[in-house]
């Protein structure tokens, strides 16, 4: 974890390593709860038997559902402190190398890798890193924008 003790640190940290999450096994019952509040209901995702006979031998999550724990696994790697808000300002780049069979188990790393003042705060990029248990693939990549203020 890394530990920002304002964020007028931030800019001197540019480049540090976040450390690395405890795993987070992905059930079914995520994967369906997703599929519900996304509207995705493609059988690769849903229907186990049916995604048994598929290339993947089994159902996978949905590539956007690794990419929401970007914030959980956020939370777990960076502590701010002094920080009135932190806004998520977006994605630089997002791509899903290897797919999230249900039951593995998935964590996230990363580093902070940029930081550029704004008016009254700053604007963070962290490359996070969504890693699958007995994978040499990530299952996801980003480039995570916050802005700080």
């Amino acid at each position: 974890m890394l530990t920002v003790d304002s964020p007028a640190s931030l800019p001197g940290l540019a480049g540090s390593s976040l450390g690395t999450t405890d795993w987070l096994r992905i059930g079914q019952d995520r994967v369906d709860a997703f599929a519900e509040v996304t509207e995705d209901r493609q059988w690769i995702h849903v229907d186990p038997e049916r995604a048994a006979a598929s290339p993947f031998g089994g159902p996978i999550a949905h590539g956007f559902l690794s990419l929401s724990l970007i914030s959980h696994f956020f939370d777990q790697l960076v502590e701010l402190r002094g920080a009135d808000m932190l806004v998520n300002y977006g994605l630089n780049k997002v791509r899903f190398p290897t797919p999230v069979l249900v039951g593995s188990r998935v964590r996230g790393s990363g580093r902070l890798a940029e930081v550029r003042p704004l008016g009254r705060g700053y604007q963070a990029v962290l490359d996070l890193v969504v890693e699958l248990e007995g994978s040499t693939k990530p299952a996801c990549v980003a480039a995570f924008v916050v802005r700080v203020l």
